[in-house]
C-alpha cells in the first residue's frame, strides 16, 4: 500500500476503496455458496455442488460465482445453499438435492423467483 503523505492521497486511496466495493456489489452479479463442511458432504454436497457448476456452464451464465465454504451450522438441512443476487436479501436453501439445484438454477438465478418450497426459516 502505499504511503499517504497528503489529504491528496488520502482521497485519492478512498475513491479507490469506494470504486472497488460498488463493483463488488453490482445488482447484476449472483453469489451462489454451498456448505460443504462433513455434515453438508455426508448428505450429498459434492453433488449438489457438481449439478450447479454444470447448470451454470450449460445455462453460460457469466456473471456469477459458485464458491464453497465449511459448515453453515444447518445440519439438519444438508446440503445447504445460499444464493445471493446483487443487492437482495441472501436466500438460504436446505436439503437441495442436484435436482432441486437445477431447479434453484432455472427458477431463481435465471427467473428472480425465489423456490419457496426449500427455504430454510429465519
Amino acid at each position: 500500500m502505499p504511503a499517504v503523505k497528503s489529504l491528496e492521497d488520502l482521497m485519492k486511496i478512498r475513491a479507490e476503496v469506494l470504486d472497488k466495493r460498488a463493483s463488488n456489489c453490482d445488482p447484476e452479479t449472483v453469489q451462489i455458496i454451498v456448505g460443504m463442511g462433513s455434515a453438508g458432504i455426508a448428505a450429498g454436497a459434492r453433488q449438489t455442488l457438481q449439478k450447479i457448476l454444470q447448470c451454470a456452464q450449460e445455462q453460460q451464465l457469466t456473471d456469477i460465482t459458485v464458491s464453497q465454504t465449511g459448515n453453515l451450522g444447518l445440519e439438519s438441512w444438508e446440503p445447504v445453499v445460499q444464493v445471493l443476487i446483487g443487492r437482495q436479501a441472501p436466500v438460504f436453501y436446505g436439503k437441495v438435492t442436484p435436482r432441486v439445484a437445477e431447479r434453484i438454477m432455472r427458477e431463481h438465478v435465471q427467473g428472480c423467483r425465489v423456490v419457496s418450497d426449500y427455504v430454510i426459516p429465519a
